[in-house]
């Protein structure tokens, strides 16, 4: 029996949010039609990750598959889910719960994140923010930075990153910076997967730096997000025993 994959999301108070999820795992499940795939959410939306794995266990699986649907490797991903899958464990003698890598800053998603900006009609005088949610984890919000410097050298534009919340520099900062360098309009580029509070907070405060500011929509549903989900799938299953 092949393990089922569980991709986890945050979860959210804003329903477009789970609805975007539930948009990406469907289209999981399109591409890959022998893999049982079940959504799931760490808090504020359900179902909830642990009564999942319950639910399979008691269905008669032995080992699933859990895969982060977090771009940034924080929090969640090293405490929250873990703790989580423990949980589980100790209730559900011999299941073998495995959770693949975080999405991460993978360059199937920078592709997707990228191809979000066409609709700006960038050119001389734009400046590119890269908008996140923000960590107090220093190492994910280095890497949204590092974002920023490749996608500077790609697009041949300023590009500085900005965070929603619990890091610097906010939007307001993220904007001054390219305003410093010349930048006449802002085009905010979206480093999240659903849209929600977080990235509404970030189209607000980029409007009113800007009003002719251009603000890309998430990740979301792009079949290469699910392809990449898959992917981190692969990477798991193959080590479980039969």
């Amino acid at each position: 029996m092949t393990a089922p994959l569980v991709p986890v999301a945050h979860g959210s108070r804003d329903p477009r949010s789970a609805a975007t999820v539930r948009g990406l795992v469907e289209r999981v499940r399109v591409q890959a039609p022998g893999i049982e795939v079940y959504e799931s959410f760490l808090d504020l939306s359900e179902p909830r990750v642990t009564d999942v794995l319950r639910r399979l266990y008691a269905q008669g699986h032995r080992a699933a598959v859990v895969v982060p649907l977090l771009l940034g490797s924080a929090f969640h991903a090293r405490v929250d889910l873990p703790a989580l899958v423990t949980e589980v464990k100790a209730e559900c003698p011999g299941f073998d719960v495995r959770v693949s890598e975080v999405l991460g800053v993978d360059p199937v998603l920078e592709r997707v994140a990228l191809a979000r900006l066409s609709g700006a009609g960038l050119g001389p005088g734009d400046g590119v923010v890269v908008s996140a949610v923000g960590s107090s984890n220093a190492g994910a919000n280095s890497a949204v930075a590092d974002l920023a410097v490749r996608w500077e050298g790609e697009l041949g534009l300023p590009v500085t990153e900005a965070f929603a919340s619990a890091a610097q520099p906010d939007v307001p900062a993220a904007v001054a910076r390219l305003r410093a360098r010349g930048v006449r309009r802002i085009v905010v580029a979206s480093w999240f997967l659903a849209p929600g509070l977080l990235p509404d907070r970030i189209a607000v405060h980029a409007r009113e730096a800007d009003r002719a500011v251009f603000v890309a929509e998430p990740l979301g549903t792009d079949p290469r997000v699910a392809a990449a989900v898959l992917h981190r799938y692969a990477d798991v299953v193959t080590r479980i025993p039969l």
